[in-house]
């Protein structure tokens, strides 16, 4: 026992010189020096394990290594790139709410469920009125009179349910081969038919209303609406301004085009309630009406970061710490066909390079103006400063200050210069300003002498 305890200091004293870090880590995590020497008196077998470690030796660890740490850990999305939203609803009790409106919630399902209850409904449909055909010419007794033409049935050539199933469906796609026809001796046969008619014409209405209008979603059209993959920050007319591209890559515009941004970070208040997923409104042009846009070819969007921006105190060092996230959203009315059309992306902390700009995409050519695609998500490395944008407004202030204030006025301003330097100060300018008067006062009398002189 006195080997193993001679040999764990052993390896704590190389961990301690720089060799072994888990070692260390271990001996902070362990309570005192008996427990695990009693352990190994219980387990003969010990398998030496990597330890979970608690909070205060993760605390403990360097500064770089909890970097790292930090800088590995995968950063949840609240919207993906593509758009979608990265939130899922459970435990809803209240299911029947989705029954309530049923279109949307057909609309909403994908297309192999979509196609799946669109081929039911139609097949219960024609199952449900054959089945009430079939059991017409039952009832009647058609079925026992087949080849009779004596006998005057419901429908003629009805022999089964096949043929019965037969002419459901040609009732109600009003196919109407002329093989199998209602006779106008059976009143619960043309009462049927009517009920079929009018059943038939709503179940048409409603799926093919729902078919067509999940065809013409405007979702694929938000694909062809593109973000840049990244956001830069940097100096644009003397102010930081956070930017991204938008493009549309169709020839038929979006009309009445609007763009937003929002950033999505947690914060607590002062009354220490806890708010996750915090939204914020961020400025893009909604005072100017830049946010409205006249997406013809990709612009740059612009927020400038000043005091009601949420980016207002963040420097470059501080945003490689913050966990945010910018929402763009981007609205506007298909030309096509006149339906509002949204458009989504987001990007993260890693996602927002300070110190870039976008390559311009725009070129002149021959009679056109041509957008290359190429370039669309390139940036450029510019000179900008690390510093907040509070903190380049007052450097800024700085510089604008009048430079014909004299050391010894900001003295006196200060309460710095001493009350014998300010009397003398102040017997000098009025002396200065007696000498001007005097002198006024002689060259007006040598004015009037030479004026009257010429008399």
């Amino acid at each position: 026992m006195d080997m193993e305890s001679s040999s764990l200091d052993g390896r704590i004293e190389e961990g301690t010189k720089g060799r072994s870090t888990e070692v260390i880590l271990t001996k902070k995590c362990l309570t005192p020096s008996k427990a695990p020497m009693e352990q190994d008196v219980e387990s003969p077998a010990i398998t030496i394990r990597k330890p979970k470690l608690p909070k205060q030796a993760c605390e403990d660890l360097p500064k770089q290594l909890v970097d790292q740490v930090r800088a590995k850990r995968k950063i949840q999305r609240y919207v993906r790139k593509d758009g979608k939203c990265n939130v899922h609803h459970g435990n809803v009790q209240e299911t029947y709410r989705y029954l309530t409106d049923i279109f949307t919630t057909l609309v909403d399902l994908k297309w192999r469920f979509n196609l799946f209850i669109f081929v039911l409904v139609y097949t219960v449909t024609w199952l449900l009125f054959g089945f009430a055909w079939w059991l017409i010419a039952y009832v009647r007794g058609d079925l026992e009179h087949i080849g009779d033409n004596q006998w005057t049935p419901c429908v003629n050539n009805l022999n089964g349910f096949v043929s019965a199933f037969l002419f459901s469906i040609e009732t109600e796609t009003t196919i109407g081969y002329g093989y199998r026809v209602i006779t106008d001796q059976c009143p619960e046969g043309i009462l049927l038919l009517l009920i079929q008619s009018v059943l038939g014409s709503i179940v048409n209405a409603f799926m093919v209303g729902c078919m067509f209008v999940k065809i013409s979603q405007p979702k694929k059209r938000a694909e062809t609406l593109v973000f840049s993959t990244n956001a830069v920050i940097s100096v644009r007319d003397g102010r930081l301004c956070l930017m991204f591209r938008v493009g549309d890559l169709r020839n038929s515009h979006i009309v009445e085009a609007s763009i937003r941004a929002k950033l999505i970070k947690s914060k607590q208040t002062k009354e220490g309630e806890f708010i996750p997923l915090n939204q914020t409104d961020m400025n893009v042009g909604y005072d100017t009406g830049d946010d409205r846009l006249f997406l013809v070819s990709p612009l740059i969007i612009c927020h400038e970061i000043n005091q009601n921006s949420p980016f207002w105190e963040i420097s470059q060092a501080h945003l490689d710490k913050e966990d945010l996230e910018i929402v763009v959203i981007l609205e506007g009315m298909v030309e096509a066909t006149g339906m509002t059309c949204q458009a989504r992306s987001s990007y993260v902390t890693s996602e927002i390079k300070w110190g870039y700009r976008f390559m311009p995409v725009l070129t002149l050519e021959d009679g056109f103006y041509e957008v290359d695609y190429n370039s669309f998500h390139d940036i450029h490395e510019t000179n900008t400063p690390s510093c907040s944008a509070r903190e380049l407004a007052e450097i800024n202030c700085r510089i604008r200050l009048p430079f014909t204030w004299s050391v010894a006025s900001k003295l006196s301003q200060q309460g710095v210069l001493e009350p014998e330097s300010r009397e003398k100060k102040h017997t000098t300018l009025v002396t200065q300003e007696e000498g001007l008067e005097e002198q006024t006062e002689r060259n007006g009398d040598i004015a009037n002498i030479e004026s009257e002189s010429k008399v």
